[in-house]
């Protein structure tokens, strides 16, 4: 974690004694930033303006306040979800997800087909159904998927023909398969039928499809995956005082006075958190980052005096430390360190290099108290 906010300090306040070494300076920061990221090169920003799927705004919105930090670390399963857009283009009820960008070491622990249910048509006559069967099957034979094994059964139930939103249909095992072997993924097929098994011409219910609807109603699949990137701290409650810990938008200076410099300044004041800003737009990576627009890391600084407070939160470690220092009863020990003891996660919805909407959540990003260590 030090290794991290001394990272962002260079982001925040670079010093550079010539243009050169501080584009050097620039580049080796933000190559190391990415990799807290868990990337290796940022995203390309969408060729073409592109609004993300509304259900991946408001998960992001349910699982973080307004500057990405973790409301509740158990609202999320896993550390990644991922949504992926229908790629047939216009075939009615086959539907096709490139998963290229899951990366191997993802676990995956839901997978999810989402589905909006248009408001049915006016027909004729006195309606004789008001529920339909819905099933959704694995391709298993692309060009033949109603041959005897060309298809596997997923899921299937009872979908109401009155009104219209949202369908979801668990469909983990055929991405799992999908994801073991690339090759396998001959798509997704959907069948409506009358109650009892028989089909229905024309169909009283039907999806939007990828071609013919609006962005916010597309076919969509939601992964939820766990990419094994934990931090060194045990999960943390929400962050307190909620959304009133917000993102600043730029580091708040401390008030200096007198001869003093701030190096001597900070030897004086007692150990506490200070704002540390990262935004994302001078980085320059806002045109594939969609939320927040930055964050508040904080960073610890100051003093730990003999003797130490309970205020400065010390560990007994820290505690008999400062005593042998004070009482210099040992050579080269030092007093103890002002630094984070507890850190919190954020989240990012971000475009991936394929376009896809991906929320992330990344631990120990935020210090949220700082002690004498």
């Amino acid at each position: 974690m030090l290794g991290t906010v001394l990272l962002l300090l260079a982001l925040a306040k670079p010093v550079c004694p010539s243009p050169v070494a501080a584009a050097s300076q620039r580049a080796e920061a933000l190559k190391r930033l990415l990799e807290v990221f868990g990337m290796e090169d940022p995203p390309p920003p969408p060729a073409h303006f592109k609004q993300p799927p509304q259900y991946m705004v408001d998960l992001f919105n349910t699982v973080a306040n307004a500057d990405g930090v973790t409301k509740n670390p158990d609202i999320l399963e896993g550390n990644t979800v991922r949504s992926f857009l229908d790629k047939t283009h216009g075939e009615k009820m086959r539907f096709l997800f490139i998963l290229s960008s899951v990366a191997k070491n993802e676990k995956i622990l839901t997978a999810e087909l989402h589905l909006f249910r248009l408001w049915p048509r006016a027909t004729d006559g006195p309606k004789r159904h008001h529920f339909c069967q819905v099933s959704v099957y694995q391709v298993l034979e692309k060009n033949e998927p109603d041959a005897p094994g060309g298809k596997k059964l997923l899921a299937a139930r009872l979908v109401s023909l009155q009104g219209s939103g949202w369908e979801v249909f668990a469909i983990t095992q055929a991405v799992r398969d999908w994801t073991e072997d690339e090759s396998s993924n001959q798509g997704l097929l959907v069948t409506v039928q009358g109650l009892g098994g028989s089909p229905l011409d024309p169909p009283p219910l039907q999806f939007a499809s990828s071609r013919d609807h609006h962005e916010s109603k597309k076919p969509m699949l939601v992964l939820f995956t766990d990419d094994g990137r934990r931090g060194a701290s045990p999960p943390m409650a929400s962050f307190p005082g909620g959304s009133h810990a917000p993102w600043h938008g730029a580091a708040i200076p401390l008030p200096l006075t007198g001869p003093r410099s701030t190096r001597s300044l900070d030897r004086l004041q007692p150990c506490q958190r200070h704002p540390l800003s990262v935004d994302f737009e001078e980085i320059g990576w806002s045109g594939w980052i969609i939320s927040p627009r930055g964050y508040n890391a904080y960073h610890c600084k100051g003093s730990c005096p003999f003797p130490l407070g309970e205020n400065m939160r010390p560990t007994n470690h820290a505690t008999v430390q400062s005593i042998i220092n004070a009482l210099k009863l040992s050579e080269g020990v030092s007093s103890p360190c002002c630094v984070p003891d507890k850190l919190y996660s954020i989240n990012l919805l971000y475009f991936d290099d394929d376009e896809n909407v991906v929320l992330k959540q990344y631990d120990d990003m935020v210090a949220g108290s700082c002690g004498c260590h």
